[in-house]
């Protein structure tokens, strides 16, 4: 066998080994029995809700075993391919053994990752909202362009995109805009993405042709689903009706069919103009506050959340979490995590995984931006960090957080 595909059966195999453990593997094959039992017993569906939470437990349980057992099985069948490709000199092969086994490592650290990802709400779907700040029309137009950045890293990723409200800008872009991502751990991945994001570029909007500088805000929340209890009491809620601005249909722009909700004591807003009717808005409205204050205490429990909320108090100026600059050099730069990379296309494009990844290793290993090394890696692939972490004694518990 090759060194390289030696290497990186070892680091799947270690992988495998790890992502085994973290599960307690004979446990979860036994836990996914019961479930399965549960599944098919007619008298559960007597409560829906609870019907609900078993198979949502279910399936999240089925994907993280069948996702171990699909790379021991890859593994096993990119080896088998290499050697007999090695042994009858057959260098297309050779190279296609490599590119599988290379997919298995790649999605061993994606799963590592994942595995963290366990906090009371990172398995649920998210509400990401985009607001622009300092820049007029520039930033209305940077807004626009993050709105589509995670979109595209949604629907790559197999999430659904729904939109749920938008503000148009007054020349080019958005003012404002709130859509839903539903899939598998889409709160986990994106809480990191909270924050103030700056532009640097030439203007499309100058004549002069000169440099500016534009913010805008990404705020995340979790769908709140039926497991959990938001209490709000109606009369701190101020409704406000308003007529949706957009293309087209029976009611848009006809009826006050959109809805905004303002939260007195938090003064939280949310809007929704999406559903065809002033009572689908409401409802759906109704649920995007509870998810807004949901958040709010969920930063109140976590000390490093905080730090996050802290950064939205103002879009502008030192309050930036990362930086894309595409005038006069090509470069993303995370401010927290020291992550960067030139590829802002690929990044603009929603290629976000980096910056992500590195992000939850800061969050949940106590990896912090002075450590370049391992965050350089991660930068690489996850797996590689996956790698360093495991080799500091890290591969059963991750380091906690100081507060």
């Amino acid at each position: 066998m090759r060194p390289d595909v030696e290497a990186m059966k070892a680091d799947i195999e270690q992988s495998i080994a790890l992502l085994r453990r973290r599960l307690d593997w004979d446990v979860a094959l036994r836990k996914l029995d019961e479930l399965n039992a549960r599944v098919e017993d007619p008298t559960l569906w007597d409560n829906p809700e609870a019907a609900q939470a078993v198979s949502r437990d279910r399936s999240r349980l089925e994907a993280q075993i069948n996702t171990v057992r699909e790379m021991a099985s890859g593994l096993e069948d990119g080896v088998m391919l290499s050697e007999m490709a090695d042994e009858e000199g057959d260098e297309a092969t050779l190279e296609e053994a490599r590119a599988s086994l290379k997919a298995i490592k790649d999605r061993a650290g994606r799963a590592e990752l994942e595995a963290l990802l366990s906090g009371e709400a990172d398995g649920n779907d998210a509400y990401l909202e985009v607001n622009s700040g300092a820049g007029g029309t520039e930033s209305c137009d940077w807004a626009g362009m993050l709105l589509r950045m995670y979109s595209r890293w949604a629907r790559a990723h197999g999430y659904e995109v729904e939109l749920e409200a938008e503000e148009s800008g007054d020349q080019a872009g958005i003012k404002s805009a709130t859509i839903l991502i539903s899939g598998p751990n889409a709160y986990g991945w994106l809480k990191s993405e909270s924050g103030v994001h700056r532009l640097v570029r030439i203007s499309p909007y100058d004549a002069a042709a000169k440099r500016h500088t534009s913010f805008a805000s990404v705020g995340v929340s979790p769908v709140v689903d039926d497991t959990i209890e938001i209490e709000i009491n109606p009369s701190d809620v101020r409704t406000d009706t308003y007529r949706a601005s957009g293309s087209g249909g029976q009611h848009i722009n006809k009826t006050d069919s959109a809805i905004r909700l303002t939260h007195i004591p938090t003064n939280t807003v949310v809007a929704c103009q999406a559903g065809r009717s002033q009572h689908q808005n409401r409802e759906q409205a109704w649920k995007m506050l509870r998810a807004r204050l949901y958040e709010l205490e969920l930063q109140r429990r976590e000390a490093a959340a905080q730090a996050v909320a802290d950064a939205k108090t103002d879009i502008g100026w030192g309050h930036q979490i990362r930086s894309y600059v595409l005038q006069p050099y090509q470069m993303v730069k995370d401010l927290r995590t020291n992550v960067e990379t030139s590829d802002t296309q690929g990044v603009l494009d929603g290629d976000l995984d980096m910056f992500m990844g590195a992000a939850l290793a800061a969050r949940d290993w106590g990896v912090g931006a002075g450590d370049l090394d391992l965050l350089n890696k991660l930068v690489s692939g996850s797996h590689e960090a996956g790698g360093v972490l495991r080799a500091a004694g890290t591969s059963t518990r991750p380091i906690r957080r100081c507060a």
